[in-house]
């Protein structure tokens, strides 16, 4: 059954992998077709596939056709050709811990593989993208669970199939949240790229899930008003104590959640936790260019005018009521809470 999960971002066919270029969504639905782990790469670099889990998925599977490449061209040397192309596609983005997750797996089966790795590597990413969508139902009815009698939400960015391998983190509480009587939910236009307004109210549109857009400057009126009982969002890496990297934004919405009585929810997979930082002062923090803030209002920096453009921002631990994974909820986060999930 994909009742209220209708959209599939990464799809394998045809010995090739396909996946959707979200830049142009909602006006285009066009899928673009990718045959190596460099334009694998490019793609999760240029943002045409972005999400953690998602960029997890797609480089599982250029891991794949990167092996594909190079067994055919030396079946002996394939593993120390291969690691250029994991350099490529670790470098790709640098805050989303599943991406070095995925990667690290896969290079973890290279020595007990023998004659063509290319099935063994491809039934690896297969199989990943399935479990991560039935890791994402799982978190899905927990988050739910959690809300009570809450009749509005409020997320953030696009945490849902477009950023998964389908159904969604934070947007797949939000799907069973529906389904079980939830009457009202708002999005962030989520600056500079719209994540929210291109993408969520589009997915949530496909599985017709009516949903209210706000401007990013809004949240604070809308949290003040009472129309929300939650704020719901995603993760692209999680701190040992529970400190959670995510869109900028995030940390605003989290302090104005705290003033307003509002709780606050993060769903993300364990993969998305990374057990070598201790604390969200150790996440390296993505920024982009100027000119995704400048543009169209200016050709570029430069005379005086500049722009600061983070990707991410990180939330404290002490901000977050919960934090649902596919193994379990940790409520209240904080030192070596996570250790229960593990």
């Amino acid at each position: 059954m994909r009742e209220y999960d209708t959209v599939r971002a990464i799809q394998w066919h045809n010995d090739a992998l396909y996946l959707l270029d979200q830049r142009k969504l909602p006006q285009q639905i066009e899928y673009e077709r990718f045959e190596t782990a460099e334009r694998v790469a490019e793609a999760i670099r240029s943002m045409r596939v972005r999400g953690a889990p998602a960029i997890g998925i797609a480089a599982a599977y250029g891991v794949a056709l990167a092996a594909r490449q190079r067994y055919q061209e030396n079946p002996r040397q394939w593993r120390a050709l291969i690691e250029q192309d994991l350099q490529k596609l670790a470098a790709s983005r640098p805050t989303a811990v599943n991406l070095f997750w995925a990667l690290e797996r896969m290079r973890a089966h290279f020595q007990t593989m023998s004659g063509n790795p290319v099935p063994q590597l491809l039934q690896l990413a297969l199989q990943w993208h399935e479990d991560d969508i039935a890791a994402n139902r799982r978190m899905g009815e927990s988050g739910a669970r959690l809300l009570g009698s809450a009749k509005g939400l409020l997320t953030h960015c696009n945490a849902g199939s477009l950023a998964t391998g389908g159904y969604g983190t934070a947007l797949g509480v939000i799907r069973s949240a529906w389904r079980h009587g939830v009457e009202k939910i708002f999005a962030t236009e989520t600056r500079p790229w719209l994540q929210g307004a291109r993408l969520t109210l589009w997915e949530l549109q496909q599985d017709k899930i009516p949903a209210t857009l706000i401007a990013d400057s809004a949240a604070g009126w809308l949290l003040r008003s009472g129309a929300v009982q939650w704020v719901v969002v995603g993760a692209d890496r999680i701190a040992a104590n529970g400190d959670t990297a995510n869109k900028i934004g995030t940390y605003a919405l989290a302090l104005l959640a705290r003033r307003h009585g509002v709780k606050m929810m993060v769903v993300a997979p364990t993969s998305s936790i990374d057990w070598q930082i201790d604390a969200g002062e150790a996440i390296e923090i993505e920024e982009r260019s100027p000119n995704e803030l400048l543009m169209p209002y200016y050709q570029e920096s430069g005379a005086g005018i500049d722009a600061w453009n983070p990707v991410f921002d990180v939330t404290p631990a002490d901000l977050i009521d919960a934090i649902v994974t596919e193994k379990g909820v940790v409520t209240n986060p904080g030192p070596h809470c996570l250790l229960a999930v593990k």
